[in-house]
């Protein structure tokens, strides 16, 4: 079981990531010019530093981490809140991390080291230890108090939390001493506030997060006693990273590159999925190889194959984008999420049926060929139902492979829409209209 430090206060944690509008032009000069980059950073304030360290990627932050003296990141540091500080210092090699912590001041330094023992990726590594904790036959007098010398000592008011027999039994809003006397007790007055355990990964943060919508969650020790307060902001700012994470690995470039990268890195982030894409194009490109008459015979139908390709692959990342929430918000898996590949399907049809007449009314009035119209309508509906099937399936398969479906589903969803689309407009075609 581990022992918390003493003293403990709320720190203001999304004005600390926001930097002020005086230090605008130095963020952008700072992302701009990677050259004088190390320059432009130690030109900003010191107090401003910390904050906007925070803002950078993880390349950017390395780059200046590894670039600033000793002391130049005590000074940034001991700006921080503890659980920012405990951010940075886990960006560092262990025994510079180590010794940076020891140097710390006194103020921050017990908090920093007890967080540090912590796995970054859990509940109690996302937390932070500032709080008051109060009795429920404490009275409102002794808490504003115990607020007070909390605010004369860090500058900021403290979170209160109400305890008994050391087991959470929610929050004290601070706004409601202000509402009662001084002698109205605590007891009645706090409310609920979510717990997780302090060894729960980040996932399980989320669900306690989206499940209970509360501006904070009580992080809890074995024996169910308060460790730690994981704010809103802390949460939300852990979904935005995994958004961006997940886009990045979608669109098959790493969420380590930055805009403003050479063009090297860009080419070693990206080359891996672009070869892999090549192979599928290959794959889709042999298909169209075997109708090569047919086309040279009606070469109308080169003209409309983009058409049938491309909607069956935004139909289908569509569904996969649906299909990877589900994933993540477990509301589907493998064994129960066949209903959803059902629906999906047949949302397919019910669009590809739209977007076959659409199409078959283009190919009959401008084209004047009803029949080139009837193979359109049909290759559009099969298409747009292989891509709600396997939009919906690839995922499902690849997260019971362990696999992450953002990542690894895309390919081998366009790869079915492709070579399917393909195979079925021409192939009809070859049957229809070719005699």
């Amino acid at each position: 079981m581990a022992t918390m430090p003493s003293g403990h206060t709320h720190y203001k944690h999304l004005a600390s990531l926001s930097p002020k509008k005086t230090d605008r032009d130095a963020l952008s000069r700072l992302l701009q010019k990677s050259r004088r980059r190390l320059d432009v950073f130690r030109d900003i304030d010191s107090a401003d530093q910390g904050q906007i360290l925070l803002t950078q990627s993880t390349r950017v932050q390395s780059f200046l981490i590894n670039r600033l003296h000793n002391d130049e990141l005590i000074v940034i540091l001991n700006h921080l809140d503890p659980d920012r500080a405990t951010q940075l210092i886990r960006n560092l090699p262990a025994k510079r991390g180590k010794r940076l912590s020891h140097q710390l001041s006194q103020q921050i330094k017990e908090k920093v080291e007890f967080l540090l023992r912590f796995h970054p990726k859990t509940a109690a590594g996302m937390m932070d230890v500032d709080y008051v904790l109060v009795h429920p036959q404490d009275n409102f007098g002794q808490i504003a108090k115990a607020i007070q010398e909390h605010d004369a000592q860090t500058g900021r008011p403290p979170i209160v939390l109400c305890e008994e027999a050391g087991k959470i039994l929610g929050e004290v809003p601070v706004h409601v001493l202000a509402l009662h006397p001084k002698t109205t007790q605590a007891d009645g007055y706090y409310r609920k506030i979510p717990t997780v355990l302090y060894n729960e990964d980040e996932r399980a943060v989320v669900n306690t997060f989206l499940h209970h919508p509360h501006r904070k969650i009580v992080v809890l020790d074995d024996d169910r006693s308060v460790l730690g307060i994981i704010h809103s902001d802390d949460i939300l700012a852990l979904v935005d990273k995994r958004n961006v994470h997940d886009l990045f690995k979608f669109a098959g470039v790493s969420s380590e590159e930055d805009a403003l990268d050479s063009a090297w890195t860009k080419f070693r982030s990206r080359w891996v999925w672009l070869v892999i894409n090549l192979g599928t194009a290959f794959l889709a490109a042999s298909v169209v190889g075997l109708f090569e008459d047919t086309i040279s015979k009606f070469t109308l139908l080169a003209v409309y194959m983009p058409i049938v390709a491309g909607m069956g692959g935004n139909a289908a990342t569509q569904t996969l984008a649906v299909s990877v929430r589900g994933l993540v918000m477990k509301e589907i898996d493998l064994k129960t999420g066949w209903s959803f590949v059902g629906r999906e399907a047949f949302a397919g049809l019910l669009n590809g049926l739209l977007n076959g007449v659409i199409v078959a009314l283009v190919a009959t009035i401008f084209n004047q060929s009803p029949m080139l119209g009837l193979v359109l309508a049909i290759a559009m509906i099969v298409n747009l139902v292989i891509a709600g099937f396997f939009g919906a399936v690839i995922p499902l398969i690849m997260k019971s492979l362990g696999k992450d479906p953002a990542a690894s589903a895309t390919i081998f969803i366009t790869t079915c829409t492709d070579v399917g689309g393909f195979f079925v407009f021409l192939g009809l075609a070859k049957m229809i209209l070719v005699k």
